[in-house]
């Protein structure tokens, strides 16, 4: 009968949301009996796989392109799970790049040199990683789980790999390379340049543009979240928001073609879709498109519309003159962040709920916080004897 009841409380407590860790800790913290159910790593793996994605727990963002200074950036929380501070001293100069499988990464100026910060806000494991021995003006770092079959659910701890794409210092093109915290060294960078059809197109059109000011800035990656679908991580150039993709598995580089409407904007948004496809999201007059690539063959793929909410009466602006962006995507929960000058917004893309989560400012990319943040028995013990 014991057994019944535990095996009961148990499929009630597996549906409490993850998305307000507050309840599963207060949940656990009711009697012995709780505590021991909610604890157990049989019912924390259920829980994870019961809910799919993890929640939204909260982010990072920059508030402009150039940003690169004090104050050092904060985590800011969507929920009860706490602000934490970022690690390290005052006298560093920081700029968050990434934030996946439960892992932040920040390009970090030191007086002693140049890293990159893996940061865990839950357990506070941060390693320093030495950057990649390339020339660039500008960068994109995506941080990615390394553990062999892990389905990301709970990403703790573990091999990681950074992928380096950028803008190369002084040559028309585009540079990748990838670190490995087993064997803590770079690999051999592989190059995007003209011996791909569509870069080659891009360098020409951009030589050819009156308004490009300065030709080494045709290839110019965006210094936002690159998007990972399958084994491909995905980025965005300035120039016509083109799509430079990695493929992880054959260590190379090339370019996709974005469509029209794509091209006639300022930013886009790059993000993974329900059925696996890559997808983007994009303002354009006072509503928010999202467009899908469907694959019709192994090597031919289509845009599609996907949807279109009106944003006019959801999202306000200071004044007539300020605009509306997509500054960023968060996998899993179909979450687009909006940034206005009346702040910066979530919207779901299948109920068109929108939520403000910060005050005004121009955000340029908003880098979400995702994990299931679960009780720790040792934690929740102390707090017990301590009340």
């Amino acid at each position: 009968m014991v057994q019944l009841i535990d095996d009961a409380t148990a499929e009630i407590l597996l549906r409490l949301p993850p998305d307000e860790p507050e309840h599963l800790f207060r949940a656990a913290l009711v009697c012995k009996r709780w505590l021991r159910i909610i604890c157990h790593p049989g019912f924390l793996r259920s829980y994870r796989a019961f809910h799919g994605a993890p929640p939204l727990l909260g982010l990072l963002h920059r508030l402009m392109l150039s940003q690169l200074g004090p104050p050092a950036p904060r985590f800011a929380s969507a929920t009860s799970m706490p602000d934490f501070p970022y690690p390290g001293s005052d006298d560093r100069l920081v700029t968050p790049l990434d934030c996946r499988h439960g892992r932040v990464i920040s390009y970090v100026r030191q007086d002693d040199g140049l890293y990159y910060h893996v940061w865990d806000p839950v357990t506070r494991d941060c390693h320093a990683v030495p950057t990649a021995d390339i020339d660039w003006i500008i960068q994109s770092v995506a941080v990615l789980c390394a553990v062999d079959g892990c389905d990301h659910l709970h990403c703790h701890g573990g091999p990681f790999r950074l992928l380096f794409v950028a803008t190369h210092g002084y040559q028309y093109k585009i540079i990748a390379s990838v670190y490995s915290s087993e064997t803590g060294e770079w690999n051999e960078p592989v190059c995007l340049h003209n011996s791909c059809e569509v870069y080659s197109r891009h360098v020409k059109e951009g030589l050819a543009d009156p308004h490009c000011y300065d030709p080494k800035y045709i290839p110019y990656i965006q210094p936002r979240r690159g998007t990972l679908v399958g084994d491909a991580v995905y980025f965005t150039v300035r120039l016509g928001n083109a799509i430079v993709m990695y493929d992880l598995g054959e260590d190379r580089l090339s370019m996709i073609d974005p469509p029209p409407v794509a091209r006639n904007v300022c930013y886009i948004s790059l993000m993974a879709m329900e059925d696996s496809s890559l997808g983007f999201a994009c303002i354009k007059g006072s509503s928010l498109y999202t467009w899908s690539r469907k694959m019709d063959t192994a090597e031919a793929a289509e845009w599609v519309q996907y949807r279109v909410i009106k944003l006019e009466k959801t999202i306000p602006v200071a004044n007539p003159v300020d605009k509306r962006f997509v500054v960023g995507f968060a996998e899993g929960v179909g979450v687009v962040f909006v940034s206005s000058g009346g702040g910066l917004f979530t919207i779901k893309l299948d109920s068109g709920q929108v939520k403000k989560v910060d005050e005004s400012g121009v955000s340029f990319s908003v880098l979400p916080y995702m994990r299931f943040y679960t009780p720790d028995r040792g934690r929740l013990l102390s707090l017990a004897r301590t009340e």
